[in-house]
């Protein structure tokens, strides 16, 4: 597998053409970021964060995407208004969300309705009837994307008999949408489009194959834009509604959240691995070309498209949310958990007393964790948890085992050489698990940024803009000139770990005929800020508050 050279240091101006805000939606909040470059680094500047609600209408979930619409052009508001702005003002905006999820345009250019939340019921079972015409490993060969009932494509395919699917003229992804609405032009970003099941990364083009399949009219889906190119201007009345001075172009960015935080990872050269951390974790490697096997769609690996034509090729991991919901459930119980306090008992816990399956759709749905996890250990004859210490221990060890488990397979079915793992996102705060990261994968980790997302974002922008240039390599010089990151060294026996892992294997192939296996299959029924393929969670609780400015806070 060809792996990308090392980069030369990025040539750069000493001061920022102006400051760059970047747009980063999620499932429960979005917020806009302001970026600048000066003297070697980037600055971070939160100005704005707002909710975003979905809403349940005659028992279908919708995202609320005008509020959400709202929420933006407050936050372009809040971004000229800022006082660290320049004379220079708002010179780029780029916009990220969570994948998969998409608006209806008519014949006119309005929206037909509210987009569906991917979490609605409506996919259910239709992975199986896709498959009646296309089969699982076909369509792998042609997407390399995994069986998701969330996707796009089975989206489409339970909305076939749905009138506005048949009075569309055209799809756009949600962050497409919104650049739609500020600029009046139409285009998809390749790295979110990846996320519908109908790209081909081979081409980096609509697949064909796929569309004609399923009887989809490829006048559906509009032009394809890469990130760095441009998707218009603001329109004049968003000018007006948001006080900044025109013209301000929207740039392309990593419009999938992920891409736009892998850019954002501050490794030097190609032999590393990734962590997008927080309610889910992202882990994998970066590459040059997709790993289409057979092997590697029954390792539930995913090739999604990434920034500068690499490909991320990850897998999908339960991450904190297995912690999210034992706080929640204590909280319920009346025995609230100070978050800090309890990963410091957890630390003193022995480490691998008790181990669970982190891909196990056990743990999928809401509410009951802590006890879903004690008849877990039971069930396999480990030692059940008799506190929140030992429980967050159990949690910690089995996130770190499965970080340990994709890192490794990642590595041996595309071939990629690691040599550091890279921990990103939200869980980069959590001291225990990036030690325990280091100590399962046997390798070094770094720990940081938190805001990888809002970095990948603002970099393309302003290499666009030529406030920086240089390739990927170069973008991720200046991201670790910009923040402070943490190192953690292996230690302790590595045996353990291969043992423990040989206990999971040994849980997962009794549990093959019973479904409880996570496979890509399994939706999350959950109603937290996470897309099964987002890597940037910012509202996860995973260890110590966030500055708003910016700055990375420490994993100490």
């Amino acid at each position: 597998m060809p792996h990308a050279s090392p980069a030369p240091p990025p040539s750069r101006t000493a001061a920022s053409k102006g400051a760059f805000a970047a747009v980063d939606l999620g499932a429960s909040s979005g917020r806009v970021m302001l970026g600048q470059v000066r003297d070697g680094s980037v600055a971070l500047e939160e100005v704005h964060r707002f909710p975003n609600r979905p809403v349940r209408v005659l028992g279908t979930l919708h995202w609320d995407v005008l509020d959400l619409y709202r929420g933006v052009l407050d936050g372009l508001r809040a971004a000229g208004a800022a006082s660290g702005v320049g004379p220079d003002g708002v010179a780029s905006v780029g916009i990220d969300s969570w994948g998969v999820d998409y608006g209806l345009l008519d014949a006119d250019g309005t929206l037909l309705g509210n987009p569906v939340h991917y979490r609605d019921a409506r996919t259910q079972g239709m992975p199986a009837e896709v498959e009646k015409v296309l089969p699982a490993a076909e369509l792998y060969a042609h997407t390399g994307i995994q069986r998701m009932p969330i996707n796009t494509l089975y989206q489409l395919a339970a909305a076939r008999e749905d009138s506005r699917l048949r009075a569309a003229r055209q799809l756009l992804l949600i962050p497409d949408l919104i650049s739609y609405w500020l600029t009046g032009q139409r285009g998809t970003e390749l790295t979110i489009a990846s996320t519908t099941q109908l790209i081909d990364p081979r081409t980096r083009d609509w697949s064909p194959v796929v569309t004609d399949a399923l009887g989809l009219d490829r006048g559906l889906f509009p032009p394809l834009r890469t990130p760095g190119g441009g998707a218009g201007q603001l329109r004049d009345d968003v000018l007006a509604e948001t006080g900044l001075t025109g013209p301000v172009p929207v740039t392309a960015v990593g419009a999938h959240d992920t891409a736009s935080a892998v850019a954002g990872v501050p490794a030097q050269g190609s032999r590393f691995a990734y962590i997008a951390t927080g309610t889910w974790s992202l882990a994998g490697v970066e590459l040059t070309s997709p790993v289409l096997t057979e092997e590697s769609r029954a390792a539930n690996f995913t090739n999604e498209l990434g920034v500068d034509g690499t490909v991320r090729y990850l897998r999908n991991i339960m991450g904190l949310w297995l912690l999210q919901e034992c706080l929640r459930a204590w909280e319920a119980q009346g025995t609230p958990q100070e978050l800090d306090a309890l990963l410091e008992a957890a630390a003193e816990v022995p480490g691998l007393r008790s181990v669970v399956d982190a891909g196990s759709a056990e743990f999928l749905r809401p509410g009951r964790m802590p006890q879903r996890i004690a008849d877990a250990c039971r069930r396999t004859g480990q030692p059940v948890p008799r506190d929140p210490a030992e429980t967050t221990r159990c949690v910690l060890d089995s996130l770190a085992l499965a970080h340990r488990e994709a890192v490794f397979d990642a590595r041996r079915l595309s071939g990629q050489d690691v040599e550091t793992v890279h921990v990103v996102g939200g869980g980069a705060r959590n001291a225990l698990l990036c030690r325990l990261t280091a100590d399962a994968c046997g390798l070094p980790v770094v720990a940081g940024p938190v805001e990888a997302a809002a970095y990948g974002n603002v970099l393309v922008q302003a290499r666009t803009a030529t406030a920086v240039t240089g390739p990927l390599g170069a973008l991720r010089t200046l991201v670790r000139s910009s923040v402070r990151l943490r190192q953690y060294a292996p230690t302790g026996d590595h045996s353990a770990w291969e043992q423990a892992a040989a206990r999971i294997r040994t849980e997962a192939r009794t549990d093959a005929g019973t479904d409880t296996r996570m496979d890509a299959s399994t939706d999350t029924g959950t109603d937290v800020r996470t897309d099964v393929r987002s890597g940037t969670h910012k509202d996860a609780p995973c260890g110590g508050p966030q500055p708003k400015d910016g700055r990375e806070a420490s994993c100490a």
